[in-house]
């Protein structure tokens, strides 16, 4: 019986822990309505996972090069951004660490195919 608890709690704790995690994710219906500001799209994969697909216009800065590569790119700390990865992680720690940057209009789309349909229905509807 102690088997059956222990199973049930970890299962609960998983389960508990990818609602967590999808509630960090910004809607897909403000996700649009930034796109249509001129919000960018950072891909924070690793320039060989960003080479082989990602959303259209997004540009790609790898979570280790985020600071440099944030400078480089986005001149207002205002800018709305739209971070994503391949599963949601690495974007959520990018988001808090653009935060702690200084940029206000940081949000997680998460993961690499949630991104891909967000943004990409997005920009073929828009265009």
């Amino acid at each position: 019986m102690m088997d059956n608890l222990s199973l049930a709690v970890v299962v609960l704790g998983v389960v508990v822990f990818l609602l967590l995690k999808r509630a960090s994710f910004v809607s897909a219906a403000k996700a649009c309505g930034y796109l249509k500001e001129g919000a960018l799209v950072v891909d924070v994969r690793s320039p060989m996972e960003h080479a082989a697909g990602h959303p259209q216009g997004a540009i790609n800065i790898p979570l280790d090069r985020l600071r440099e590569g944030v400078e480089q790119e986005v001149k207002s700390r205002d800018q709305v951004i739209l971070v994503h990865c391949l599963s949601g992680g690495r974007s959520a720690v990018a988001k808090m660490q653009l935060r702690r940057l200084g940029y206000r209009n940081v949000y997680n789309l998460g993961s690499l195919g949630r991104a891909k349909q967000i943004v990409d229905r997005f920009r073929e509807g828009a265009g």
